[in-house]
């Protein structure tokens, strides 16, 4: 049973012919899409399938893919197209995936080369679905135990490079896309269009589920089509030109995206239709200023707040309930308490991460580790982290320390701190050996990147003039990294790290590594604001 199914199909009952998706230039009725769901969920039973991933570009299909798994009872695994192969690998070994779903060309080749494991012969043929074909696996690994009422295995993008397999059943995500669509309920929001891809579970529960539960019509561009290029990076002309072409109502975006948003709209090449009444902009922290910039434009953004592990959303600012610079008022299905200036959510959280031991033994809280307090009105301000995280403007989580030990294990680079915290890419601090050059450097760090996902890598960096000591208040006493003291000594070296930025992606530098306030780009062909570039 799943209660997003069975709403589905009841709005099915009553207004069949309603357009429920709109994808590739065809369009699924509320009717067909859950004859669909229905269909594909009766294959998946009599197939025997156990646990599904799935790898496949944004359409309805993915959507029917999703709905089915729910209604067999089967727990679907997303895999994002941003996730390294290292990471892949890591998330269908862990989980157990018996099926891989794709829509990729030359499937069975590409997964021999990625997981290195033995198939049944051909590709399964699935009713109702003519982009993406099944191929079953031989798990290497023994299955770990799954909480009964697992439905989706999200994964992190993974801050230390290993993400974590976050387990929710169909109430956690129905619980959220249902009290999103309550604090909504005044707004009248009857077209979507998917901007995030669908492994993204803000897009996935906030965007698809809300807008199916309320009965409206989900259009869904392919990533190619919105200009998406992996995890952080986006052909912002593609996206305006999909919300022009589209005229939606609503839309989850990115901190990021608002920015080339607002960029494309202030340089008076783009005005945002007069269709869009509610832009979602979550996953990393967003400025005050650029929500007012934003509305001044008619952009009509609302910041939100939430996490995998409860959803995707705890709070959003809406219409009607609104208080620029906080994450929003706490939703009707979630409860948070400070505990020592932390965020601890309860009401609506995970079942384990996939293979703790606390598989079978519910979870009543979830501590955060971003830091902050609810007013009097019941909205939330977040005050920071408790922990090192950085959290790009893509709403990508990195730990620090996991490029830093890249970095510190190549011969020139002495000392380094990575930076990136609400910023579109990560650039470094770096301290290198005596007579190496800024080539030598730069080199070095190329390496570093072919083992880090695109979110991770370093973009920038810039030389520090003295190496890091306790004498100079910039480490502690057994030689850690005081990131905050750091910051605030080099602000001026830091801020040229994205001195080109102008809210979008860096230029090309050509400065010496003689001058320390000079950044050394990496990125060997990016592009900057003029090109519309994320």
């Amino acid at each position: 049973m799943s209660k997003i199914v069975d709403a589905i199909a009841g709005i099915a009952s009553i207004a069949g012919n309603t357009p429920a998706l709109e994808s590739m230039g065809e369009t699924v009725s509320y009717r067909e899409l859950i004859e669909a769901v229905r269909a594909l969920a009766t294959q998946f039973n009599t197939l025997g399938i156990e646990r599904l991933a799935l790898a496949a570009d944004n359409s309805a299909e993915w959507i029917i893919v999703d709905l089915a798994c729910q209604l067999a009872g089967v727990p679907l695994i997303p895999l994002p197209g941003f996730f390294t192969a290292q990471q892949m690998r890591h998330a269908v070994d862990s989980s157990g995936v018996d099926v891989l779903l794709s829509d990729q060309h030359g499937l069975e080749q590409h997964c021999a080369n990625l997981f290195d494991m033995q198939f049944s012969p051909g590709l399964t043929k699935l009713k109702g679905l003519r982009r993406i074909r099944a191929l079953h696996l031989s798990p290497q690994l023994k299955k770990v135990l799954l909480p009964e009422s697992a439905a989706k295995i999200t994964y992190t993008s993974g801050s230390t490079g290993q993400a974590k397999g976050v387990c929710l059943s169909v109430q956690n995500q129905y619980a959220t896309a249902t009290a999103l669509n309550a604090a909504l309920e005044d707004i009248a929001l009857d077209r979507h269009l998917v901007v995030l891809p669908l492994a993204t579970l803000l897009e996935n529960v906030t965007g698809v589920y809300s807008a199916l539960l309320r009965g409206a019509l989900v259009v869904l561009p392919s990533l190619t089509e919105l200009g998406w290029a992996g995890s952080s990076g986006l052909e912002i002309q593609s996206l305006v030109s999909s919300i022009t072409k589209v005229h939606p109502n609503s839309a989850v975006i990115l901190p990021q995206i608002l920015k080339g948003l607002i960029a494309l709209c202030e340089s008076e090449r783009w005005a945002a239709p007069a269709s869009l009444r509610f832009l979602a902009v979550g996953g990393a922290r967003v400025a005050p200023e650029l929500i007012q910039r934003g509305r001044t434009l008619g952009l009509p953004v609302y910041e939100g707040y939430g996490l995998s592990e409860c959803g995707s959303v705890v709070s959003v600012n809406t219409p009607s309930a609104d208080k620029i610079g906080s994450a929003g008022k706490v939703l009707s299905h979630c409860v948070v308490n400070i505990v020592e200036s932390e965020l601890w959510v309860s009401g609506n959280v995970y079942q384990s991460y996939l293979g703790q031991e606390s598989s079978c033994r519910a979870i009543a809280e979830v501590a955060t580790g971003d830091l902050g307090d609810i007013d009097e009105d019941g909205f939330l301000w977040l005050r920071g982290r408790s922990k090192n995280v950085l959290v790009n403007s893509y709403g990508r989580n990195i730990s620090p320390e996991w490029p830093e030990s890249e970095l510190l294990a190549q011969p020139s680079i002495l000392q380094c701190m990575v930076l990136g915290d609400e910023q579109a890419y990560c650039s470094a601090l770096i301290y290198p050996a005596a007579n190496v050059s800024s080539e030598q450097v730069e080199h070095e760090i190329s390496i570093c990147n072919r083992l880090l996902p695109d979110y991770a890598q370093i973009k920038c960096w810039a030389k520090l003039p003295v190496p890091l000591s306790s004498e100079n208040g910039l480490l502690t006493a057994n030689g850690r990294l005081r990131r905050h003291e750091i910051l605030g000594h080099y602000r001026d070296l830091v801020a040229s790290c994205y001195a080109d930025d102008s809210e979008l992606i860096v230029s090309k530098y050509t400065a010496q590594m003689d001058n320390p306030l000079k950044c050394k780009n990496m990125a060997a062909s990016a592009k900057g604001v003029s090109d519309g570039v994320l």
